[in-house]
């Protein structure tokens, strides 16, 4: 896992500044994924648990919209030259370096957790450790939302991402990996892609009974 985490962290270290010129903003043309946001958002709420992370956070742009949202947003990335980015971008707001399956969080201590593509590197054999500690650190009624690259077939499929090379998943094995943490997915949108990859875009949203 870290070799691999490795290779990701240094290749993220190496784009920072135009990947957050593209993906600023993005949302602002994806109506489907910021719908999702947004429900995620307000699913928090209703916990009274407000306190969530954005795992994978990147330059920072989402964990911003999560505060927005009114949400104790912060966010958490692989790595350190997105979270400097993501400081700097957003100074009121806490971002800390920290690898997936080894979160800097008590245990059950979060109303949310937000995975946006963040686990789309992961090597298929090495999610259910991701999932783990996603469930790890959501209290009792928690809510996790996943999006990522999803496939029409039986399996995961190795692409080449155009930072490191990445997964997509079909949404129905997804969903067996999330129960299998532990967590009720409730909710799924599958739409079309944004993209020349031809992957569909995933969102599933689960809950920690």
């Amino acid at each position: 896992m870290l070799e691999h985490q490795d290779e990701t962290r240094t290749a993220y270290d190496g784009v920072v500044e135009l990947y957050a010129s593209m993906f600023a903003n993005r949302l602002e043309t994806q109506p489907f994924a910021r719908n999702m946001i947004g429900n995620f958002a307000e699913f928090v709420r209703a916990t009274g648990n407000l306190r969530v992370a954005d795992v994978g956070c990147g330059p920072g742009h989402l964990t911003a919209m999560l505060h927005d949202l009114g949400l104790d947003a912060f966010g958490l990335d692989l790595s350190p030259a997105m979270v400097d980015h993501a400081r700097r971008a957003n100074p009121a707001l806490r971002f800390d370096e920290a690898r997936m399956e080894a979160l800097p969080v008590e245990d059950g201590a979060l109303g949310g957790v937000l995975a946006h593509y963040s686990m789309i590197h992961t090597p298929p054999g090495e999610l259910p450790t991701l999932l783990a500690e996603q469930v790890r650190v959501l209290a009792p009624g928690g809510l996790l939302l996943v999006s990522f690259f999803g496939t029409e077939g039986p399996e995961p499929v190795r692409f080449d991402h155009k930072v490191t090379p990445a997964y997509s998943w079909p949404a129905d094995r997804f969903t067996e990996l999330l129960a299998a943490a532990g967590l009720v997915t409730f909710a799924r949108l599958l739409h079309d892609p944004a993209s020349e990859r031809g992957f569909l875009d995933t969102h599933l949203l689960a809950r920690r009974p």
